[in-house]
């Protein structure tokens, strides 16, 4: 009798640590996916903040040329607005009544601090126009407004920095050229800002009357 040797195959070794592996991928795809769902909601964020700042920006300008509209010679009093970013006009008082040039005085300091309240390192400029500079005494008809609050972008280069920029205005070949002017000090926009600039008609109400005939109308504005 032949005896039949049975050859049995040799376990299989066991394979050790490829669950623990896998985890650790898993891991680190699970933490990759969530630092790019917070860069995205941080560039949100920082997009949602520049608007909003822009949105008071322009309320405030709003608000600067409604307190225009009730001084009834803010036009004949026009340079007493002027004031660059580094002027911080005091608040007086009009409580017994204030006289057109007192009354826009006090309402420049007021907006001013306005400004500095509601945006973060918030300040404004009010400027002739470089359009008007060259004027006679008496004939310019508006003012720029530019308002400057702290950056917070964290893209600093030039491109990104010129797409968003509200301040400059673009040719129709694409050239950007500076909307109010070059002087950081009063028309551009500061370094390390963010700015919104406007222009705003100063105006003024004036009553007609005619000494004589028709054709020799005047108009006579109070307090001028």
């Amino acid at each position: 009798m032949h005896r039949l040797n049975i050859f049995y195959p040799a376990p299989a070794q066991r394979q050790r640590g490829i669950s623990l592996i896998e985890s650790l991928v898993a891991i680190v795809v699970m933490a990759l996916g969530i630092m790019g769902i917070l860069g995205v909601q941080m560039r949100t964020l920082s997009d949602t903040s520049t608007s909003v700042r822009r949105a008071q920006a322009v309320r405030l300008i709003e608000d600067l040329g409604e307190r225009m509209k009730t001084n009834p010679s803010a036009l004949a009093n026009l340079n007493t607005y002027v004031s660059n970013f580094a002027a911080t006009p005091s608040v007086g008082s009009c409580a017994t009544g204030c006289s057109p040039t007192l009354l826009a005085a006090y309402d420049l300091a007021v907006w001013k601090r306005t400004v500095r309240e509601n945006l973060p390192l918030g300040k404004a400029s009010i400027f002739v126009p470089p359009a008007e500079s060259a004027l006679a005494a008496g004939q310019g008809r508006q003012l720029g407004v530019m308002i400057a609050w702290r950056e917070n972008e964290r893209e600093t280069t030039t491109a990104y920095k010129d797409d968003i920029d509200a301040t400059k205005v673009r040719a129709t070949d694409g050239t950007l050229s500076a909307g109010g002017g070059a002087d950081v000090n009063t028309n551009a926009c500061p370094a390390d800002h963010t700015c919104h600039l406007q222009y705003i008609p100063v105006p003024s109400r004036c009553a007609p009357y005619a000494p004589g005939t028709a054709a020799s109308a005047m108009f006579y504005c109070p307090g001028s």
